[in-house]
């Protein structure tokens, strides 16, 4: 209708509106095929700054659209210094603050490098990242490492050591095992982990213990030292989330492939930096779309309040626009001890998600609802339509610098997005 109402006269509206109508179902079920056709393989784990596009030294890259240092969320300031810190930039978060300050160190968004970053989202040039190699496509997406402390703004020594462990340690000794067995194919894991109440966003366990169920025999056979993989087997399997990056890593590598299709009104990124909450559309590609970070709706770790609880943030929500976390809800009941609420409310957030997006993945099933697929595609058009909004499940962080994790809850996309992107997409293709 907007497409119509800038194209001229009464005549014309008609036959614009058919036009634009049948190029953006066209456009739109491109993006659904491109994003259902991806097939992600882990091909390697190693420093960002050997592989990450434009990541240059002394840049730090961040969760959601692109923020000054001085217009940052305290928990992503906290982890932008412990960066600073870990790369030697700066002997202490205070030295880091001033750095940042003056501008010594630059901050850029990680979806501008193909990459993606959970919760504040931080990665750096010495900071190994999952490789994800989209084989049906070619094209590549970076994630870091998954962890409660330095990701939610912790810039304590016990926080920033576990970023030396990984550097040191674990992804080394990862990388061996997925170099040995010339990489994993990914899309199994993630379809045999939905069979097992994973929703890949708060609740990647079966995922998780997959994945490490298979590195342990490349490992050995890669030769780790004994005494490394004995660290990372203990890792691996204590760490619940930690598949959350190769999942995210997954997800980023499926909707870039979706970019760029003219017409299309798929959203091919959603994501916050604890200020704006931003939505990429791929037939507007490169334009970001914002609105405030609405607050998160959960549930606190003792010791925690809804005072003490910043906005949303966090570039995690990649798998939401897939159709995977909040939109498979239905088929993860056991998430909800972590973020709040009820399994009927579970199903009817699932049920909601297909009133906003194109259809329904063939791959990823749900047997809460009779093995139909998750949604996929979330279409700005149906969501200004029907006005419901995308879910997402997320955990929360504190609202100054220095906390780890404080809790985790469920959050809707800010609608102003949404009108923002369709106000632009009437613009830009109106001429026709």
């Amino acid at each position: 209708r907007d497409a119509a109402r800038y194209a001229g006269n009464r005549t014309a509206r008609g036959l614009v509106t058919i036009s634009i109508k049948e190029k953006i179902e066209a456009a739109n079920a491109e993006a659904f095929n491109r994003i259902n056709a991806a097939e992600p393989v882990l091909v390697d784990i190693v420093p960002a700054g050997d592989v990450v596009p434009g990541l240059e030294d002394r840049m730090v890259l961040h969760a959601g659209s692109p923020v000054d240092w001085k217009h940052m969320s305290g928990a992503q300031q906290g982890a932008v210094m412990a960066m600073a810190v870990f790369e030697g930039w700066a002997d202490n978060p205070g030295q880091a603050g001033e750095l940042l300050g003056r501008g010594e160190i630059r901050l850029d968004s990680n979806h501008h490098h193909h990459a993606v970053g959970p919760m504040a989202g931080t990665i750096t040039r010495s900071l190994p990242v999952y490789v994800v190699e989209n084989r049906r496509f070619g094209n590549r997406a970076y994630c870091r490492l998954v962890e409660d402390r330095q990701q939610f703004g912790d810039y304590s020594q016990e926080a920033i050591a576990g970023l030396f462990n990984w550097r040191d340690v674990w992804a080394p000794a990862l990388a061996l095992g997925v170099r040995h067995m010339e990489g994993l194919a990914l899309k199994p894991i993630i379809a045999k982990a939905l069979q097992m109440g994973d929703e890949l966003h708060n609740r990647p366990n079966a995922a998780s213990a997959i994945f490490a169920g298979a590195m342990g025999a490349p490992m050995i056979g890669a030769g780790v030292a004994k005494d490394d993989l004995t660290s990372t087997l203990n890792y691996m399997t204590g760490h619940d989330l930690l598949f959350l990056g190769l999942s995210m890593a997954c997800a980023k590598s499926a909707a870039d492939a979706a970019r760029g299709i003219e017409y299309s009104t798929v959203v091919t990124a959603m994501a916050r930096n604890g200020k704006e909450f931003a939505i990429q559309v791929s037939g507007l590609d490169g334009q970001w779309f914002t609105a405030p970070a609405p607050e998160v709706d959960g549930l606190y770790l003792p010791g925690y309040g809804e005072g003490d609880a910043g906005l949303d943030m966090g570039d995690s929500a990649i798998t939401e626009t897939v159709g995977w976390g909040g939109f498979i809800l239905a088929g993860a009941p056991s998430i909800l001890n972590l973020v709040g609420g009820t399994p009927e409310e579970a199903l009817s957030y699932s049920r909601e998600m297909r009133e906003i997006t194109v259809g329904l993945s063939p791959d990823y099933l749900i047997p809460a609802l009779g093995f139909q697929g998750t949604a996929v595609g979330i279409d700005i058009r149906k969501v200004v339509q029907t006005g419901i909004l995308p879910i997402i499940d997320t955990a929360m962080a504190h609202k100054d610098p220095g906390h780890p994790i404080i809790g985790a809850g469920l959050v809707r996309a800010p609608m102003e997005c949404f009108h923002q992107a369709l106000r632009s997409f009437a613009a830009r293709y109106a001429a026709e």
